[in-house]
């Protein structure tokens, strides 16, 4: 039922989005004179269909929801009556071939500050960015962060969830700079300190912010209890069962699950003596660990989950803007988030950030599912971060790409004549092997993460 859940929510969003991103071309081609012959969502076989009185324009759904398109009038395409060649897409000037195709990209912006103002209008759930565990020797430490403390500002902004805590944290880390951090003990004292990320040792990669800045968020404690066991694992293999606690490993007492799971990852392929309590006895049992690749190290692995923790209310907090102030919010969330999107193209393009960040379809629908689950306000707030990247991507000159067309345009305005028919020929075939190649690493990296312990 997740898996369908997932898959009914990456649906709807890559619909809403396809839909968004070809309304622009469509609606500027409409106001600037073009014939559209089609608006289509999704490619392949069509599932509905639908004419306009106006033009006999075609409103095609199909199959296939993994891009769409829209159909002009056009010369190159097939033969126009003499009549409409004015309307036709190819005989238009090329500023207003530019307008229409900047349009598609530009209706992915325009709709993500919308669904920003949606999320902060309607308000949003989080959790209060309170450390936990701070690494000696780490940025945090230097710069004399404390466990328990709640991160209450970065550089004057308010930070009322770990969310807007983790962009600026991932932006400063991309930046190489100093934050200005404002941060509340528990007695209620207000302290500013700055956390120096110019010199973070490592590359960014998914899951390694924390460990680079050098805390953890709080979590409340979690009991050394059995919740899940994987079939088929070295857990499964030694015995263990759910409702088990763990009492000990190797004669050293676990008091909580994340001892357990540092334990256990320090000692990939290796014996581990567990001491366990079931039913009010005192068992002993041998698990051998197995070794797995995880985020570029090796780590033990035994194949068990602990049971449901909640967190407790007082950590939860809720924040929403009224419906004038959210519309400079959302501008200003649209604008950073752009601007560290790009600078992380960027750090990928120079090696200096992981190309696991890269994501494609399979993690997108996980993500899809996990924010609708979630509730109204977070599924908004995936629409406008997915309709941002594939503004920016679409903007990006690659040849098939709104991005190499604009390419060809610039250089066409400079010129003063169209690149040549061979020249474009070649150019795509370049730009579907460069998206091809693209499409297979971001699958891979999808699997990857899904097979990950």
């Amino acid at each position: 039922m997740s898996i369908l859940f997932s898959l009914l929510a990456f649906l709807v969003a890559i619909s809403i989005l396809i839909a968004v991103h070809e309304f622009g071309h469509f609606w500027v081609a409409r106001r600037l004179g073009v014939k559209v012959l089609r608006y289509s969502i999704g490619f392949g076989k069509p599932l509905y269909q639908r004419r306009l009185r106006t033009d006999d324009t075609e409103f095609v759904v199909a199959a296939l929801p993994l891009g769409g398109y829209v159909k002009m009038l056009d010369e190159r395409e097939g033969p126009v009556p003499e009549d409409e060649l004015p309307r036709a897409f190819n005989r238009q000037s090329v500023w207003r071939r530019f307008a229409i195709v900047l349009a598609g990209p530009a209706f992915n912006f325009l709709f993500a500050i919308l669904a920003y103002w949606l999320m902060f209008v309607v308000g949003v759930t989080g959790v209060k960015p309170v450390i936990g565990e701070v690494t000696p020797g780490s940025p945090a430490a230097l710069a004399g962060l404390q466990p328990n403390e709640e991160i209450v500002a970065v550089g004057g902004k308010p930070t009322p969830v770990w969310d807007v805590v983790i962009q600026e944290l991932v932006s400063g880390i991309v930046d190489g700079r100093r934050l200005a951090l404002t941060v509340r003990t528990p007695e209620g004292i207000t302290n500013d300190v700055q956390l120096d990320l110019r010199d973070v040792d490592g590359q960014l990669e998914p899951g390694e912010l924390f460990r680079l800045v050098g805390f953890r968020p709080w979590q409340p404690p979690i009991e050394p209890v059995v919740g899940q066991v994987v079939p088929d694992s070295p857990a499964a293999a030694a015995g263990l069962q759910k409702g088990d606690r763990i009492l000990a490993a190797d004669g050293q007492p676990i008091d909580d699950w994340r001892e357990l799971v540092d334990y256990v990852q320090a000692r990939p392929d290796q014996d581990i003596h567990l001491t366990i309590e079931r039913d009010g006895q005192r068992l002993e049992h041998i698990l051998h660990t197995q070794a797995k690749a995880h985020e570029g190290r090796t780590i033990g692995w035994m194949g068990i989950g602990p049971a449901a923790v909640s967190l407790p209310e007082s950590m939860r907090t809720e924040y929403r803007y009224g419906p004038l102030s959210a519309i400079g919010q959302a501008l200003s969330k649209t604008a950073s988030d752009t601007v560290l999107t790009l600078k992380m193209f960027g750090k990928i393009v120079a090696g200096e950030a992981s190309l696991r960040n890269l994501s494609g379809p399979i993690n997108i629908a996980v993500y899809a599912g996990v924010s609708a689950a979630a509730g109204f306000s977070r599924f908004m707030e995936f629409l406008a971060i997915v309709s941002l990247g594939l503004g920016i991507i679409n903007l990006f000159p690659i040849p098939v790409l709104d991005g190499g067309h604009l390419m060809f345009y610039l250089v066409e305005m400079v010129t003063r004549r169209p690149v040549p028919d061979a020249v474009l020929d070649l150019a795509t075939r370049i730009g579907l092997a460069i998206l091809l190649a693209l499409m297979v690493f971001v699958f891979y990296n999808d699997i990857a993460r899904l097979l990950q312990p």
